[in-house]
């Protein structure tokens, strides 16, 4: 049984590639153990920077595997599933996704816990869970909050499918540029983020899950020590002095 998942760490970027074609990138539990793993790499290391999580073939996920799902595997891989998506959320890494390929029930919501995903035009997505008699029960707390109701609702209960611009329309992605593009919009987002301290980039993130969740006045009040203790970090010191002197900060890939 050959890996599932395949990691290069290269130039401050680590990518995992889900590499299961024959089995459509289905979110099966060696898929998903395998992920957690990379997922481990990419918070444990210094020199991982930004994640690309990207596809082999044409399918960057299936979702759930059907075949697992059926049988007393199945408890199991809803917790490893669910598992997966919070710790891409709460990783202090920023997590890019290259969407090379279709994305459909579990893998919408993959897709959609990365902190900016690209996919190809081409690409279809779809809550397509009401037809095989469940529902998207976990990825609905993911895909939720970037949604509009009515939007949510429609999706959820029809269970059609829809390609990468609609996908992004509803908020599930960022974009969707043309397979020929997809390398070098990636790779734009990407130096971008390799600019960010790492340190600032992990208290973006926070704030991204914890202000919505708060009551006004305390988001206030958690938001402002956050900021006064990254100003007065060596960070915040470096990143100062570098707009200042105007160099490069010293987090700065090379």
């Amino acid at each position: 049984m050959g890996s599932k998942v395949v990691t290069k760490l290269d130039g401050g970027v680590l990518t995992i590639t889900l590499a299961d074609p024959d089995n459509r990138n289905a979110l099966s539990r060696q898929l998903l153990t395998e992920l957690l793993s990379a997922i481990d790499r990419a918070d444990d290391d210094p020199a991982a920077r930004v994640v690309i999580l990207t596809n082999e073939s044409h399918v960057f996920s299936a979702g759930a595997d059907l075949k697992e799902r059926s049988g007393e595997a199945s408890s199991a891989a809803a917790v490893d599933m669910a598992t997966v998506f919070g710790r891409i959320i709460r990783s202090p890494k920023p997590f890019v996704g290259r969407i090379a390929g279709h994305a459909v029930a579990g893998g919408v919501g993959l897709a959609a816990a990365l902190d900016i995903s690209i996919a190809i035009e081409e690409a279809g997505f779809g809550f397509t869970e009401v037809r095989v008699g469940v529902a998207p029960a976990i990825i609905s707390v993911i895909c939720l909050p970037k949604m509009r109701r009515s939007d949510a609702a429609a999706a959820f209960l029809r269970g059609n499918r829809f390609l990468a611009p609609e996908a992004a329309k509803l908020g599930l992605i960022n974009e969707a540029v043309p397979a020929d593009q997809l390398d070098s919009r990636v790779n734009e987002v990407v130096e971008d983020l390799l600019l960010g301290a790492p340190g600032a980039l992990a208290a973006a993130k926070q704030l991204l899950t914890r202000v919505p969740s708060m009551e006004f006045d305390a988001a206030l009040e958690w938001a402002a020590d956050l900021s006064a203790t990254l100003f007065d970090s060596p960070e915040g010191r470096e990143g100062m002095a570098a707009y200042l002197e105007k160099r490069p900060a010293d987090w700065t890939v090379t």
